[in-house]
Order: structure tokens, then sequence, then C-alpha cells
């Protein structure tokens, strides 16, 4: 279920982002909420620090995994915070922001702040295009017929069951993002790569450490392994909603302005108290692909703008409840690969024969 863009150059012309910019500008939606991310800091210190003390006092106890999954929640909060400080939502001080993004990312969840900068930006400034956005580069799975003949035996079998796989290997998420970021910080790609690889290394330290000192061998890796399965599948869950389904774009990136650019190419999860919590505000994809430095604690009013805007001058906005969201994802997938499972089945066909 592509949405594909019927819009073109010019076709919004009644529609200029500057009028949008400057509505949402004059509603003080683009001033900072320091008051509140100071709360929210203050939150996730103090679900870490219940986690860290549930995880000492029990000890050598299965119980453990139990454990292993409320710090993959906690993880990912913690990279929340790490993202917003990296779009400059948190601090406009550049220092600032990066020690807040050094500390949750590469510290806490062991990914390279640097890389992740020059990564997201570069999805932010290219939605959904098929060449220029990484998000989409990164990935095994396939959003338009042309990237299959790029993929390996192993990786063709993934794509032909990939409604289901992509689901499933999420569990891999946070494992090959840690491992892209360790690249990229070795290839010094980053800025500080002394300052980031040493926090990378205190982070390998001092989890492998904590958890190899409290637990026995068997349930340590058991620990690990739950934890690093359970960060991944949370990260890929909630980026999964964003943009997949959406409209995919290739060619010259004239042929939509940035309002069109990020509109078609984002879909909102409806939000509520707890769908804006375990989203970290991501559920509002639209308005922070629109306004990337706005504040988490500003997007929901935002959209009352937004969806009134696009509504006046006849611009989709796509927004669908939490489980819609992930069938609409997974039948985009399964409709993508279908020419694939198809040249996969006259294969099997002429080697039989």
């Amino acid at each position: 279920m592509t949405h594909a863009s019927p819009y073109r150059s010019g076709a919004l012309s009644g529609a200029p982002f500057t009028a949008l910019f400057q509505e949402v500008k004059d509603a003080g939606l683009l001033a900072l909420r320091p008051g509140y991310y100071a709360w929210r800091l203050a939150l996730n210190v103090a679900l870490c620090g219940a986690g860290l003390v549930a995880f000492l006092l029990l000890g050598d106890s299965w119980w453990q995994l139990l454990v292993a999954a409320y710090l993959a929640l906690c993880s990912v909060q913690c990279a929340f915070m790490g993202h917003d400080a990296g779009h400059k939502a948190m601090f406009r001080d550049r220092r600032a922001a990066t020690a807040v993004g050094l500390i949750h990312l590469n510290l806490v969840n062991g990914i390279s702040y640097g890389w992740w900068v020059g990564h997201h930006n570069r999805h932010h400034s290219h939605p959904n295009h098929i060449d220029r956005d990484p998000d989409i580069a990164r990935r095994t799975a396939v959003f338009h017929a042309k990237q299959y003949a790029t993929r390996n035996a192993r990786q063709r079998f993934i794509v032909r069951h990939q409604a289901v796989l992509f689901f499933v290997l999420l569990v891999l998420e946070a494992y090959k993002i840690q491992k892209t970021a360790v690249l990229a910080v070795a290839r010094g790609a980053v800025r500080r790569p002394l300052l980031e690889g040493s926090l990378l290394l205190a982070h390998v330290v001092l989890f492998l450490g904590a958890v190899f000192l409290v637990l026995p061998p068997l349930t340590a890796v058991a620990f690990l392994l739950v934890h690093q399965a359970l960060t991944g599948v949370y990260l890929g869950l909630v980026f999964a909603p964003n943009h997949k389904g959406m409209a995919v774009r290739e060619g010259e990136e004239e042929a939509l302005d940035w309002l069109e650019r990020q509109v078609l190419t984002s879909r909102n999860v409806r939000p509520s108290p707890l769908t804006d919590f375990l989203y970290g505000g991501l559920n509002y994809q639209i308005e922070h692909h629109l306004f990337p430095a706005m504040p988490q604690r500003n997007l929901g009013r935002c959209r009352k703008i937004v969806r009134r805007y696009c509504t006046v001058h006849g611009l989709p906005y796509r927004e669908l409840g939490f489980a819609a969201s992930y069938r609409e994802v997974a039948v985009f997938l399964h409709e993508v690969s279908a020419p694939m499972r198809a040249d996969g089945r006259a294969g099997r066909h002429r080697r039989a024969a």
C-alpha cells in the first residue's frame, strides 16, 4: 500500500511552508522548553536508578530477565533525549546539546552521537528517497523494486518474506546500529573520535562489568541477550510506522518542496499520554519532520495547526492508530516484495525442470 504522491512542483502554490512556519512561530511553539526537559532528564535518571536498584537487590535470579526488559525501555527513553539534543530541541547551545547527546547515546546506549547526528540529518533532508535517505539504504528490506538487484542470496530470502521478517529481525536492530556507529568512530568519521570511542568503551566496560560481576555467566548472557533484543525491538517499533509505506521517492529533490516532502512521506501514530511517552514524541512524525528543532512538549499543539493547514490546502495528512499503523507497514512490505516472491518461485521451477 504505497501512498505515492500525486503532487509535483507548484501543485501547492497556495500552501507555502513559510505561512505555516510563521503561524507555528507566532504560537510560540518553536521556543525552548527547558523546564520540560529538566523534568524528562530527571525522570530518566529516576527510571534508570530504579532499574539499577532492582538489579542489585535481586542478584543471582532469573527474575533479572524482567529487569533486563525494563532497562531496555530505559535505554530507549534515554535515546529519545539524545535524539532531541541532536536536533537542538533541548538546547540551542551546541556544547550543551553535545554533552547530553554523548551521555545518552554513547555512554548509555553504545551508539555514536556524532555518527547518528549526520545520519539522521540526511534522513530528515531526504525522507524516503531511495538513493539519499540513509535509513532506507542501511536496511535489508526493500521499499522499491529497484533495490532488489543489489541484494545477495541471503538478503533476497529475507526480502521475499519481509512483511514478517522485517519485524522479527528488529531483535538485531540495536546491535546493527551499535556496530555501524563503532565502525564510523574507528574510521574517524566523527568530529571527536577519541572522546566518542572512549565513551563507547566505557559503556561496554561498565555494562558488561556490572552484569558479569552480579550474575553467573549463563544468567548474565541471557540478561544481555534479552536487553539487547528488546532494545532493538523497541527502537524498531518506534521508527517503523514513521515512514514505511508512505510515498517513496527517487530522482531530483526539486520535484517536491519542503512542506510536501515531509508531509507526504511521514505518518503519525494517533496520540495519547501513553503513546506520547512510549514514542518519545516521535508519533508526531509529520510535525517533527516539518520542525525538527521543536521541543517534544510542543508537538501535540503543533499537530492541530498542521492538520488544519493541510486540510485547508488539500494536502493529505496521514494519521493512524497504533495497530493500524503497523498493519499498513506490513501490507506495504508484502506488496513491494510480491514480484520478488514470484521471481523466487519461477527460479525454483526452472531448477526443478
